[in-house]
């Protein structure tokens, strides 16, 4: 089928630029992705492809079956979402909606993922098993639309096997995917914290109860914790203060808001409690109140291994060994792990830079852009992966 597959792609290479092009003009916030979802819904219609709709409302469905469709059952997820990013790149297809950008590659998840679709559905005929498409929303602001999707049965009836995500990144060039077997991608929780001491006249130090060195305290302390030699497999990060005072002026309170993050999930339910320690130990030595606010969000993202290395070993046949490197573990996260806790999963990386081309911005940044021959490589190989 390799080189039917790959046949195909070139085919429709150039609608499924169109398409991506398309979704990077209009982009949409996460589960505000209504004329997303509709222009999805369009594409499928045109292909006479059925779908199920209403996912976390702007979610879609498609189940395509094979020869012996009860024999296995393998899902494939792109998301859709974009973020709140002014972007700055000087394209024709820039986006239209003014602080809203693809600036992490949803759009081409969403293409590829299309591309892939229409691919396995010319070729029916040809390969075993059911497939299932999840086009996703939400996978950029918790609780993120894996988890509720998921709640909402888009993993039952037939029930999934395996599912199989794929992922841009910008530092691997065009042409070449990576994989990483086990452990990949951290966890991430959110952090809120108000301190409330006794606000007054900066003059007057008698009359008031600083929060701002309060604050300051905790944050030198829970960031002393993590920088222990056990616990360099986890991130802490305080990324905003607010406190509301002046040159003259002590506040009443201060705000702080971050993220942690860990690859464990038993270190990481620990780490809470020591969090929660570190604030109560400073807030009675500071006579303060502080009031924490641990948001969980995602899981670790755990590829199942033996799955993993199988799409490897097929990503090699389709590829090219050359072009298939193992990758290192990452800090960022990924609602895809709630799809990885339901079902042995596999997430991967599809390489859309290219240096020579100047194609090199970071994700989540105001320039990212991807060589659109990624989309060629992305269509393909995750119909390949899906049959294999």
């Amino acid at each position: 089928m390799i080189d039917e597959i790959k046949s195909l792609s070139n085919l429709l290479f150039d609608d499924i630029v169109a398409i991506r092009r398309h979704l990077h003009m209009y982009p949409e916030l996460s589960f505000k992705e209504e004329k997303t979802s509709r222009y999805i819904k369009s594409i499928l219609k045109k292909w006479n492809i059925d779908f199920t709709e209403g996912y976390v409302n702007t979610g879609i469905l498609v189940v395509l079956e094979g020869c012996s469709p009860k024999s296995k059952c393998v899902a494939l997820r792109a998301d859709f979402d974009a973020l709140p990013i002014i972007e700055e790149n000087e394209i024709s297809y820039c986006s239209k909606n003014i602080g809203v950008m693809h600036a992490c590659g949803h759009d081409a998840h969403t293409a590829s993922m299309l591309g892939a679709l229409k691919i396995l559905d010319d070729t029916k005929e040809s390969w075993n098993g059911t497939i299932k498409f999840i086009f996703q929303p939400a996978e950029e602001r918790l609780p993120g639309g894996a988890k509720q999707m998921i709640a909402e049965g888009v993993l039952e009836n037939p029930s999934v096997d395996n599912i199989i995500a794929q992922h841009v990144l910008p530092e691997l060039e065009v042409g070449k995917v990576g994989f990483r077997p086990g452990i990949y991608m951290a966890s991430t929780d959110e952090i809120y914290i108000e301190i409330t001491g006794i606000g007054g006249h900066a003059a007057l130090p008698q009359n008031y109860n600083n929060p701002i060195i309060s604050s300051s305290t905790l944050i030198i302390q829970l960031n002393n914790l993590f920088l222990k030699k056990e616990h360099l497999n986890s991130i802490f990060a305080i990324g905003f203060i607010e406190g509301n005072g002046s040159t003259n002026v002590i506040p009443n309170k201060v705000n702080l808001m971050g993220t942690f993050r860990a690859l464990d999930e038993d270190f990481r339910i620990k780490s809470h409690r020591k969090i929660q320690a570190i604030v109560d130990r400073v807030a009675k030595d500071h006579n303060v109140q502080i009031d924490l606010e641990i948001r969980s969000g995602y899981p670790a993202l755990f590829n199942d291994i033996q799955f993993t290395e199988k799409n490897i070993l097929n990503a090699g046949k389709y590829l090219g060994e050359n072009n298939v490197v193992k990758l290192p573990i990452r800090m960022t996260a990924e609602d895809f792990s709630y799809f990885a806790n339901a079902s042995p999963s596999c997430f991967y990386r599809l390489g859309t830079g290219n240096q020579a081309k100047g194609i090199t911005h970071g994700l989540h940044t105001s320039k990212f852009n991807i060589d659109e021959e990624a989309l060629r490589v992305g269509m393909g190989l995750i119909a390949f992966l899906a049959i294999s």
